[in-house]
């Protein structure tokens, strides 16, 4: 868990300090914007337990982590998972299908709410995708598992092109909206 905090964590706080240099939000009163921030990088962790206890119960590794949450071992429980994180394929969250309708949900909350926290939340949620996608495509050479329902239509170009649009896109969200 350390490492993958490690990973997410420079990220999170380079684009967080730089959206707050940009629009000049030094007051102590945008704390909610940070507090967001730290909130969002944590959901898609959410998609593993989702993954685990609801999609897919019976695969002996869900089996595993289920008794160990249950036995109260959460360390152990979170070092599995994240130990065997390339063994499931099937993640909710972690999908272009999900990531376009977040897209949309980005924009909305965005666009019409003034909320600090939210704002806060759904860039930082937006920014831990993009991470854990160009890290994939380091460490395996593609983003296949990310467009699985997606294979047709997008060859491995078309995958480039959609994770530079999609940081394009996160980039406009987090300085100018």
């Amino acid at each position: 868990m350390k490492k993958e905090l490690l990973l997410q964590f420079p990220f999170f706080l380079s684009l967080f300090i730089l959206v707050s240099v940009f629009k000049g939000w030094f007051s102590f009163s945008y704390w909610p914007f940070w507090l967001g921030g730290i909130i969002g990088m944590f959901f898609p962790y959410l998609d593993h337990f989702l993954y685990v206890f609801l999609l897919k119960p019976y695969e002996l590794t869900s089996q595993r982590v289920k008794f160990l949450f249950n036995s109260k071992k959460y360390k152990e429980c979170l070092r599995l998972l994240i130990d065997t994180k390339f063994e499931r394929v099937d993640l909710v969250i972690h999908s272009v299908y999900f990531q376009i309708i977040f897209t949309v949900l980005t924009f909305w909350v965005l666009t019409s709410s003034g909320s600090l926290l939210g704002r806060g939340i759904v860039i930082a949620f937006y920014l831990h995708l993009l991470v854990d996608q160009f890290k994939d495509y380091q460490y395996q050479g593609s983003v296949d598992r990310w467009f699985k329902n997606f294979q047709e239509i997008f060859d491995q170009t078309g995958k480039i092109y959609y994770l530079i649009i999609a940081t394009l896109l996160l980039l406009v969200f987090a300085f100018f909206m």
